[in-house]
């Protein structure tokens, strides 16, 4: 019988076989794959998984002593790559229906949309995770393990402490169930399976608030910067700049035509790897336009535009750290963590309004339709904090004594609390951390906040 430690060579072995010897060419990464938004690849975020999908940098944990060993590790997790979803294939439709019946250009790329290209979208993929996003959730799991021997292991797996949550959608489904195979593979476990709870009061908060709701998800004048943004000179220019490329009257490409067609330039590159003909009607230029209407959305809708953007998270804020606190009493006690990993599967509409209410990605001054020139430096990207199998993890050390520590990481990359100096932020006391949020630790009423006043219903 292989030894457990061989069967994990193995399995990283083989792995690599297949993901890591073959370095992507770089021509058939699309110039603009950087600015894709929530509809970008996680390589990009983390351009050395190209060369190895399973890589890991143990270095970044950087506990202050060594005596440091983490006790417990939450990670809300986007789902993995996905599918268009049905209102938008409908639209990619008809955008190549235009450009197969109305576009007079000549070039090479567009005679091969027109004649090669063929679309192979359906409306009944509607969201739905692809290969890609299978790959995604086992290799972060994977790595995960590498990162936290101690936590993601097979004696806890088994022994119930690892705990899985997930939104009821498919598409987070079917990623909780590709991250568990991500460790059951690695560990060959075939003698068993391991339960998940679905659970949308925590990873769809925002469907349940209200408030929310009212406010901001149903009411349109709540995004009314990004409209304003579409009438602006800047994304009238990329719109005129690809009916110019198309060869087609400008009345025919609205800021709708355009968003389409960045899509199917990012959804090829994300699900099959490919620099798709549709890139070409973009340079740079046009995807950094894109990209800032992206964020703008964003902004009002999840970020920091609308208060109860972030406020709608507090149910999920508050469960983080009864888990931190739970850990911390048992630990304190000396008894072993009963939840030593809580694996949690959402959106990026789950973490989005979380990073918020804790106040990540925060800008001097807010995102509007009219100083895109002025934030072109902006730290609220979405292409940066979100692609698909976005993740934030939230690590508990024990430093010795009553020292403990909390590291947050976004993708795999710690981050400083925002509030806390530069070496408390890194891996700052527990306590600290605590004490910095303790305003929304004794408030922060998900009930309270998405209750519907009168005056908000009149609104």
């Amino acid at each position: 019988m292989l030894t457990l430690a061989f069967r994990s060579i193995l399995y990283y072995f083989v792995s690599c076989l297949f993901n890591c010897v073959v370095t992507q060419d770089d021509s058939s990464i699309p110039m603009i794959g950087k600015y894709f938004s929530t509809k970008g690849r996680y390589e990009e975020v983390n351009p050395y998984l190209r060369d190895d999908i399973l890589a890991v940098n143990r270095s970044i944990l950087q506990p202050p002593s060594p005596q440091c060993r983490p006790i417990h590790l939450t990670a809300i997790i986007r789902h993995g790559t996905r599918y268009p979803t049905a209102k938008n294939i409908k639209k990619m439709q008809q955008l190549y229906n235009l450009v197969l019946h109305n576009a007079t250009g000549k070039q090479s790329w567009l005679r091969e949309i027109q004649t090669e290209w063929k679309m192979w979208y359906t409306e009944d993929m509607d969201g739905r995770l692809v290969q890609k996003g299978v790959k995604d959730h086992k290799h972060l799991a994977v790595r995960l393990s590498k990162l936290f021997p101690s936590l993601i292991s097979e004696e806890k797996l088994r022994g119930g402490l690892i705990k899985f949550i997930t939104s009821s959608k498919h598409r987070c489904v079917n990623s909780t169930l590709s991250f568990k195979a991500g460790l059951t593979e690695l560990w060959d476990i075939t003698d068993r399976e391991f339960e998940h709870a679905v659970n949308d009061t925590l990873m769809r908060f925002f469907e349940r608030c209200t408030r929310f709701l009212q406010e901001v998800g149903n009411n349109s004048s709540a995004v009314h910067e990004v409209d304003k943004f579409k009438q602006r000179p800047e994304m009238r220019r990329v719109q005129q700049k690809i009916a110019d490329r198309l060869g087609v009257p400008y009345s025919l490409i609205t800021h709708d035509e355009a968003e389409v067609a960045l899509y199917l330039c990012a959804y090829e590159f994300a699900i099959k790897a490919v620099n798709s003909p549709w890139c070409q009607l973009f340079d740079e230029a046009d995807a950094q336009v894109m990209e800032y209407a992206s964020d703008l959305r964003e902004f009002w809708k999840r970020g920091y535009g609308h208060d109860i953007n972030s406020k709608s998270s507090c149910i999920l804020f508050h469960d983080v750290f009864s888990r931190l606190d739970r850990a911390a009493r048992e630990n304190k006690s000396d008894q072993q963590i009963t939840e030593a990993v809580t694996v949690q599967i959402g959106h990026a509409d789950t973490i989005l309004p979380l990073l918020t209410l804790l106040g990540f990605f925060s800008d001097s001054d807010t995102l509007t339709s009219t100083n895109y020139l002025t934030q072109a430096q902006h730290s609220f990207r979405t292409s940066l904090m979100m692609p698909y199998a976005a993740n934030l993890l939230l690590v508990l050390y024990d430093c010795g004594g009553d020292d403990l520590r909390l590291q947050p990481l976004l993708n795999e990359k710690p981050v400083t609390f925002p509030g806390l100096t530069d070496q408390q932020g890194s891996m700052p006391l527990y306590r600290d951390v605590r004490e910095h949020y303790k305003d929304l630790l004794n408030g922060c009423d998900f009930e309270a906040e998405c209750h519907l006043s009168k005056k908000s219903a009149k609104i």
